[in-house]
């Protein structure tokens, strides 16, 4: 099966709501705390090794990256949150940026978020699905990193996830995801 993510290509970067893409074009964004492998998780779905730039530091990504599919369609990568070391004044800049792009954007269709297996449902991945739901726009989460854990492990963590969603967020679905070992790239690829 051709994945509907061959062929992509960086599209433009926007660091204010006033240079977003002018298009009535689709979007799905990918959002996650800085260094929950939102990175490596784009880069393994399109089969790209550098599309979107992997760092062992967090928070290398500070602006919203828009990556055009071949049907004009686009994946967006946001800027990843948490990050404690980052001026105050940089950190507001983002949540602004963040809260109001997904709050408002009309082309967005659907968020897929990032969390670490190991520190899933933070208060700010919490945040994050509190500020989307509004919107009544499907979330899918990747526990990222499940390689990290035992099967029985990461098992256990995805029910607890699934269970506080159907109780939170009952439009919300979750499922494991590794880059490293590959694990549920062909599910994520179908959602």
């Amino acid at each position: 099966m051709m994945s509907i993510l061959q062929g992509i290509r960086f599209y433009t970067t926007v660091n204010h709501l006033k240079d977003l893409p002018k298009t009535t074009n689709i979007e799905v964004a990918f959002a996650g705390r800085s260094n929950a492998g939102k990175s490596s998780a784009i880069n393994t779905l399109t089969r790209r090794n550098r599309l979107a730039f992997v760092s062992k530091m967090p928070g290398r990504t500070q602006h919203i990256n828009y990556f055009q599919l071949n049907d004009g369609n686009f994946l967006v990568d946001l800027p990843g949150y948490g990050y404690a070391k980052v001026p105050q004044l940089i950190r507001e800049h983002w949540r602004h940026l963040l809260s109001t792009y997904l709050q408002t954007r009309s082309n967005l269709v659907g968020l897929i978020l990032i969390m670490d297996v190991r520190h899933p449902l933070t208060e700010l991945d919490q945040k994050m699905l509190e500020w989307f739901s509004i919107t009544n726009k499907p979330v899918h989460i990747l526990l990222s990193k499940s390689d990290k854990l035992s099967r029985n492990q990461s098992m256990k963590t995805l029910k607890s996830v699934q269970n506080f969603l159907l109780e939170q967020y009952p439009h919300c679905t979750a499922q494991l995801f590794s880059s490293l070992a590959t694990v549920g790239v062909e599910e994520a690829l179908q959602v």
